[in-house]
């Protein structure tokens, strides 16, 4: 990352320290994307990223806000009242919510399991909508609390795009709300998020432009910053006669009809390329266009990142199509004389769901789309701009901008010396929206930060450990389960194991009392100004050395008697029952050795992060517990294991842990140690089989496997005499030269041993 602000340093922290909900904002070029990685890779907490569109949601590595939470499409009023419906409007209630829209049972356990919500572009996310979020989370948490008692982190810039509300909606949803954005939702107005602002500028560097940008973002522009802009104003600039420049424009019509008549205007031979899409990728997501038409002398831009140790590109950066083939792409970057073979990018459908053992929730991939990250870049929208950095920029401003629109638009810019604007600029349309800039006046001075983050970490802490120790939830639900039996009759499958519940109940009732003494005494501890974390740490162990044993021994109970009801016939009512008390049972053990690894960090002075509150033993536990359960359950019924597929009648199955989300190629490097063949791989990582060679060839070039472990020693002598004195950067000439004897992926990765030497 680059080096951290202090604002950014202040937000990783709240986030991993505190409970406190958060909004992070800051300029256009502020880091507000990198941050939101670095927070997703350092966070220990059940993390869940989410944004109001497709698009954005793929781009921040999240889900959409209406999948998520199982919302339809429409308004929200925040009451009980009977729904409304017209020609063209429909809301939704609560009383709507509730009765009709089912969620399974495993977006239930994600939203059950989680402690952290991302909720990224959030100046789009409209006030009903939120309220929506609000009332779903608590309804699936069973909290009243706010989100249900989550975390919830908000990431935009308000003064870019802002929320999309028809004006026949707005003349219902006013009567609810002052205004359309997430701040005017019921539940911020109730509980405001902490205002942190990052302020440090990566993009530019510019004295006077940074000036003349902050005047504009804050409705401060002054004629002199008018002036300044209008010194760039070049109504007949030659687009085409200066390589390089991207005309910004407002509406998508006039930026595809530039992009189409350039491209149309070369005179070489135009190229068709198509992404490679496996599994469950809908249309509706697709990142880039998925037919990409390309000529040599087409200007391009690329959308993501470079990912490489090269760093040869960045989100906007522009370029010349040098040459291309069937399978290759080069291009060409003038102001540095440098030409790159562009990579093909993966984007990856997601959902969450909730590991078995572990509790801990994560990613599982549905699709992918593989594409190469360009596009013809002679025109773009302001809108669709958000997010990129161009190094020359012409300002189609004839029509008039919407609020915030002029700042988008010169915000994407490094500097004034890539400016220029096709007509003046004028004043009218380009001021912000008051709301806005309203809301803008809660920012968090540097002394309020820093006595919330001292305040809201002693908080978190004494709340972390309390949870750790309170198991009043835990005993109602086995309070539950122990009832349950009075309502099923005295023959039924379940009834024989009544004794059985009501001695597990009893043991978890015998705890309540010394572990509420212990909540008290917790209480004491953390009522001192100056916190005595060796002597915390000291009572933290003495509890956890009294409680495990029994806790932990309930984990074994439920899983044996799981192990047990999993054979009966018609006893799958049981079986849920027992699943449900396991899940709780389990995350009551999980926390309690999480919350001693917790005192051991506080001890060291040392910050929580996801790498300190974790450790092998917790997760193996319940795969450990899981297998020791079984194995002597089979020895102590040897009989009743002749036919194991009565094992499996509810469906048990083992869930493997999985470890922190790795890159792509060390995904795939992994399961290559494993000996899995290229098309083994494709099919477990939902990729095709050329992607999957694409890796191969980027791990030989960083020397992680040889070519001699991917081709046989006949193949290998082919292509080592094939490539003798060749001195080419594209290996078309000789796909040319050798035709089938040799695949476009066999060139590629024996060329990438080659650059080694």
């Amino acid at each position: 990352m680059q080096s951290i602000s202090e604002a950014a340093a202040y937000a990783l922290r709240f986030i991993n320290q505190t409970h406190q909900s958060v909004f992070l904002t800051g300029k256009a070029g502020t880091g507000k994307t990198t941050l939101l990685k670095e927070i997703i890779a350092t966070t220990h907490k059940n993390t869940v990223v989410v944004a109001p569109t497709g698009i954005a949601a793929l781009n921040a590595g999240g889900v959409t806000i209406h999948s998520m939470f199982q919302l339809p499409f429409g308004g929200f009023i925040p009451d009980n009242s009977a729904p409304q419906f017209s020609d063209t409007t429909k809301f939704e209630t609560k009383a709507t919510l509730r009765r009709h829209f089912k969620m399974s049972g495993q977006k239930r356990a994600v939203i059950r399991n989680m402690e952290l919500l991302i909720i990224d572009e959030v100046s789009m996310l409209r006030a009903d909508l939120l309220d929506a979020m609000d009332y779903m989370m608590q309804t699936v948490r069973r909290k009243s609390a706010p989100f249900g008692g989550v975390q919830v982190l908000f990431i935009g810039d308000l003064l870019q795009l802002p929320p999309i509300i028809r004006d026949e909606e707005w003349r219902t949803l006013r009567n609810y709300y002052r205004g359309k954005f997430f701040f005017h939702a019921h539940v911020i107005q109730q509980y405001p998020p902490l205002y942190i602002e990052l302020s440090k500028i990566y993009r530019q560097t510019d004295d006077r432009f940074i000036s003349v940008l902050n005047n504009l973002r804050n409705n401060e522009i002054t004629p002199s910053d008018i002036q300044t802009l209008n010194e760039f104003v070049k109504p007949d600039f030659d687009l085409k006669a200066n390589k390089g420049f991207i005309t910004l424009t407002t509406h998508n019509s006039k930026a595809d009809v530039m992009n189409a008549q350039s491209l149309e205007d070369l005179e070489a031979k135009q190229m068709m390329f198509m992404p490679e899409i496996t599994g469950d990728f809908p249309e509706k997501i697709y990142p880039v266009d998925p037919y990409l038409k390309l000529k040599v002398g087409a200007q391009v831009m690329f959308v993501k990142n470079d990912l490489s140790m090269e760093k040869n590109y960045f989100n906007g950066k522009m370029g010349i199509i040098k040459t291309m083939t069937a399978k290759e792409v080069w291009v060409h970057f003038p102001d540095e004389d440098k030409t790159i073979e562009v990579d093909k990018y993966e984007w990856q459908n997601i959902r969450y769901t909730v590991n078995e053992m572990t509790k801990e929730i994560e990613e599982e991939v549905l699709g992918s789309f593989v594409h190469y990250p360009i596009k013809l870049a002679w025109a773009i929208t302001v809108h669709k701009s958000q997010g990129l950095t161009f190094d020359k920029a012409a300002l189609d401003v004839s029509q008039v901008f919407l609020p915030g629109q002029a700042y988008v638009a010169l915000s994407r810019l490094r500097s004034l010396n890539g400016l220029v604007l096709l007509s003046p600029l004028r004043m009218n349309g380009i001021s912000n929206d008051q709301d806005v800039m309203d809301y803008a006046e809660n920012k968090a001075t540097e002394e309020a930060l820093a006595n919330a983050l001292k305040r809201e970490t002693k908080n978190f802490i004494l709340n972390y450990l309390k949870n750790s120790f309170d198991w009043n939830e835990l005993a109602q639900e086995w309070r539950n389960h122990q009832f349950s039996y009075n309502e099923d009759a005295e023959n039924s499958a379940k009834s024989k194991h009544r004794t059985w519940a009501n001695n597990q109940a009893g043991v978890i009732w015998q705890l309540l009392d010394p572990s509420s003494k212990f909540l008290v005494q917790l209480d004491k501890l953390f009522h001192n100004e100056q916190l005595e974390f060796n002597h915390i740490s000291d009572r933290i162990n003495a509890a956890f050395n009294y409680f495990m044993e029994p806790m932990d021994k309930l984990v074994y109970e439920i899983l044996w008697k799981i192990e047990e009801v999993k054979r009966l016939k018609k006893a799958k009512a049981f079986y849920d029952e027992l699943i449900v008390l396991d899940d709780l049972q389990t995350k009551a053990v999980l926390q309690l050795m999480k919350a001693k690894l917790m005192v051991a960090t506080l001890v060291k002075g040392e910050t929580i992060s996801k790498e300190k509150l974790t450790s092998p033993e917790i997760k193996q536990y319940k795969t450990i517990k899981v297998e020791r359960v079984i194995e002597d359950f089979k020895k102590a019924n040897i009989t009743l294991i002749e036919d194991e597929k009565d094992a499996e009648r509810y469906g048990s199955k083992k869930t493997a842990t999985k470890e922190p989300k790795k890159s792509t190629i060390e995904e795939t490097y992994e399961l290559w140690l494993q000996k899995k063949t290229v098309k083994e791989i494709g099919t477990i990582r939902k990729f095709t089989q050329e992607t999957i060679l694409g890796h191969l060839t980027k791990l030989i070039q960083t020397k992680r496997i040889t070519v001699s472990e991917v081709f046989s020693e006949d193949k290998l002598a082919a292509l080592t005499e094939a490539f003798d004195g060749y001195k080419e950067e594209s290996v078309s000439p000789l796909k040319e030269k050798y035709g089938d004897a040799f695949s476009w992926e066999e060139l590629r990765m024996f060329k990438a041993s080659l650059n080694l030497h």
